[in-house]
């Protein structure tokens, strides 16, 4: 009987925990899936997946370096090779329809118009919002990391 009485008391004290820490751990993995979504759409249709960018674009660091720019939403690249693939994502919720990621980028791609870039290797911040039930990105920071390159897209090349 005092075993029944402790069990029924454990459960009982579960369900007063705060929701915040699953709510939290919800976000997080779909944040996380959403970023792997994206970059299995890319390297297997060869072209950006519809719907990455919030509905207000997205404002951005790129790795080719140069000044702060403006993504419109309906941006999409497309690409002769892309083998990029993300590791380490680190996401830290903000609320329930805000996140920030943090991740390492890493393969080879080459953008229509653009020069192949054989040694992509970035590190990459996304600031993450729910609209509409998907998590698109609302602003981002590229950076290459040493003895990798970034992208050499510039203002001018947005395909």
């Amino acid at each position: 009987m005092r075993a029944l009485v402790l069990v029924v008391a454990i459960l009982s004290s579960l369900t007063l925990l705060p929701t915040a820490a699953v709510g939290q751990a919800s976000v997080e993995d779909a944040v996380r899936q959403a970023i792997l979504d994206q970059y299995a759409f890319q390297r297997e249709n060869l072209r950006d997946m519809p719907g990455t960018y919030s509905q207000e674009g997205s404002v951005e660091f790129w790795s080719s370096g140069g000044l702060l720019q403006q993504v419109p939403p309906e941006m999409l690249r497309e690409f002769e090779f892309n083998t990029l693939t993300v590791k380490h994502i680190t996401v830290i919720p903000l609320s329930a329809d805000a996140a920030v990621a943090h991740m390492y980028v890493e393969g080879s791609v080459h953008m229509k118009g653009l020069q192949p870039v054989p040694n992509y290797l970035t590190r990459s911040t996304l600031v993450m919002v729910l609209e509409n039930g998907d998590w698109v990105t609302r602003a981002a920071h590229w950076s290459p990391i040493q003895g990798g390159a970034g992208t050499n897209q510039t203002a001018g090349t947005t395909n």
